[in-house]
């Protein structure tokens, strides 16, 4: 029999990436530190790979960490939705359900936590991590009562949520990018704003590229880079990723705006709350 990848441990897992280490994991989910340990040790060895890596006092992701962390947030996310349809009773999933995309996840979804949390200390705080066009949906269906989103807004419950810096990566041991060439390009599959924006950016300083890898998640995309396929246009603030490196030979691009969306029944408040801890988030990168 296969092994099986526990809900509860991937939500260990999950909440590692979203406050940045076991600790703080440990208190957002109520658990001793030495339990989120033994979840992510589970998932280790059902997978049989290292997942977590600890660097210093930092936490880091391995490589085979941030593809499970990609799936864990699609388990997750298909998991409460159909516990939420299943049990389909007014009041049995109290509190709100924030969406955001993968490229805002890591810089945002900690202070959105802290604000809802402080802010609406009784209600509780789900997310869902998904593409732009899905989280849209969501909202328009009422399974998510807010979003932050790139790309083109819709819809008249908007607020405005900084801007997310956009950077250019290539792996640790690349050599000088040959000019004589295109650029090899790593992006998300389309539609996808980030895309669009390295794309534009590179016609517009007169530099050929040319797409040479597709991922469905931003965890392919960075694992791409690392094997030395290409470069990528990447949403990051600070160090760079494990096995990354910053890409000096092409020009800079401007951050990209952020908005926040909400339902016809999202209150006004909660809209104001995740746009302002976003704003935060962002006014320091």
């Amino acid at each position: 029999m296969p092994g099986v990848l526990d809900v509860v441990a991937l939500r260990s897992l999950v909440a590692i990436a979203d406050t940045g280490g076991f600790r703080r994991a440990a208190d957002e989910l109520n658990l001793s530190q030495s339990a989120v340990s033994q979840h992510v040790r589970r998932l280790e060895l059902v997978s049989g790979r290292s997942l977590v890596a600890r660097d210093g006092r930092a936490t880091r992701f391995t490589r085979d960490g941030e593809r499970l962390l990609a799936d864990a947030r699609a388990i997750l996310a298909a998991h409460d939705d159909a516990l939420a349809r299943l049990l389909d009773h007014p009041g049995t999933q109290p509190g709100f359900v924030i969406g955001a995309t993968e490229h805002a996840a890591d810089l945002l979804l900690p202070a959105v936590t802290t604000r809802l949390r402080t802010q609406f200390p009784d209600q509780p705080v789900r997310f869902r991590i998904d593409r732009g066009h899905r989280l849209h949906e969501g909202i328009d269906d009422a399974s998510i009562d807010a979003a932050l989103l790139i790309g083109d807004q819709r819809g008249h419950r908007t607020r405005a949520g900084g801007a997310l810096p956009l950077t250019w990566f290539t792996a640790t041991d690349a050599g000088p990018l040959d000019t004589a060439q295109p650029v090899p390009l790593v992006v998300i599959d389309g539609p996808c704003t980030i895309r669009r924006r390295a794309v534009e950016s590179l016609g517009r300083h007169r530099i050929p590229a040319s797409v040479v890898c597709e991922a469905g998640h931003l965890a392919g995309v960075l694992g791409a880079v690392r094997a030395g396929v290409g470069v990528a246009l990447v949403a990051h603030s600070g160090p760079p990723p494990e096995g990354l490196r910053l890409e000096p030979g092409l020009p800079a691009v401007l951050p990209e705006p952020m908005h926040v969306r909400g339902g016809d029944a999202t209150t006004p408040d909660v809209l104001d709350a995740v746009a302002e801890a976003a704003r935060y988030a962002l006014s320091g990168t």
